[in-house]
């Protein structure tokens, strides 16, 4: 009895220790190993800090810079990424930064750029946390075959010929927000807009019209959750980093996931419909939707039914989100950004109309 008590109290401690050293090797030594072969290699950087890196000192950063106002200047990395200039201009043009226990590489030279791109397979895609993942995977995220797969049957819908025969899509959205802006106006003619809001909803109106057509009402629903999805995403993106804090069911994470559901749900619901009308021969909607759902129907029938051909439900989901987060927010601030320009440079403003109107000559209204 005595013997079996040894036994287990030797095999509880050998356990314990081995788990502690998982833990330390985790936590502490594996973070430290990383760091002096960086600095092995020439790169240099702040010190590892226990479990946080640098994150505590990038959010102060952050809300100091973000708490002032912003100079019209084209200069915006003190603002957008004040920490990583903070870091350049500390520790060189090639240094690395600590988002918690995994240090982030930082390289500026235009050779060491070019190897990086040019050796995807040893510089893989960053592993992506699930909380993240709930925004949007998709071909952002797959390497290899399935980016291959992904990235032929998607080209369709980006054909230059078919994007064309979206202009007046865009050009009724671009209508209605003019028509809007003109209803605003004071009896005097002018009025003071922000025109962010109003731009990051035309840009969302526009995606919505061309990827989803006839279901355009139901992709607006779609991409206000991805919108709500992204805030929230941006909120906990920080705390990512500290271990165990996605499985918490905070307010933020919960609301998350209900999001999640409720868009596949609504996708799901879209895109079968659509599906069935594919395999009962009636005509697909020449919208991004449509046009991916026939290339993807294309290389199941070209290829067999296999399961590893084509996309799945889910991928085509993921997709479908995708169209959303890259064209929505850079679509909004480009169209900003340029206004901003356009406003400051009045002489280019002059030069971009006279340059229009040159090639539209009698075809235009304005």
């Amino acid at each position: 009895m005595e013997e079996a008590s040894c036994v287990c109290l030797v095999v509880i401690l050998i356990l314990a220790l081995t788990l502690a050293w998982r833990v330390l090797n985790w936590l502490w030594l594996r973070p430290k190993r990383l760091e002096r072969l960086l600095r092995e290699q020439g790169l240099q950087g702040n010190p590892y800090r226990l479990l946080v890196g640098d994150l505590k000192e990038i959010m102060n950063m952050q809300k100091e810079v973000t708490s002032k106002p912003m100079n019209l200047s084209h200069d915006i990395v003190p603002r957008v990424f004040s920490f990583l200039q903070h870091t350049l201009n500390t520790h060189g043009k090639n240094s690395f930064i600590w988002f918690g226990r995994k240090p982030r590489v930082i390289i500026t030279e235009p050779e060491l750029i070019k190897d990086v791109l040019n050796k995807m397979h040893d510089f893989p895609k960053p592993d992506t946390s699930p909380l993240v993942k709930l925004l949007a995977t998709g071909l952002l995220n797959h390497e290899g075959e399935k980016w291959n797969k992904h990235r032929r049957i998607i080209s369709p819908a980006f054909n230059l010929e078919k994007l064309k025969n979206m202009l007046p899509i865009f050009y009724k959205s671009c209508n209605d927000l003019i028509i809007k802006w003109e209803e605003m106006l004071s009896s005097d003619g002018s009025c003071e807009i922000d025109v962010w809001p109003f731009l990051q909803n035309l840009s969302s109106d526009a995606i919505a019209r061309t990827a989803f057509g006839s279901s355009y009402e139901e992709g607006r629903k779609i991409f206000q959750l991805l919108k709500e999805q992204a805030e929230l995403a941006m909120k906990a993106i920080m705390k990512l980093y500290i271990p165990g804090w996605r499985f918490l069911p905070t307010a933020n994470h919960r609301r998350m996931k209900e999001i999640d559901r409720e868009i596949k749900a609504s996708l799901t619901d879209m895109i079968s419909n659509r599906e069935k009308a594919l395999k009962a021969g009636e005509a697909t909607e020449n919208d991004l939707l449509g046009i991916l759902l026939e290339s993807n129907h294309k290389e199941t029938e070209e290829h067999g039914n296999s399961k590893n051909v084509g996309m799945s439900l889910e991928d085509v989901i993921e997709e479908c989100k995708l169209f959303y987060f890259a064209g929505q927010e850079t679509t909004s601030a480009l169209l900003v950004w340029t206004m901003v320009l356009l406003s400051r440079y009045p002489d280019w403003q002059a030069r971009a109309r006279e340059e229009v109107l040159q090639v539209w000559q009698t075809k235009t209204k304005f």
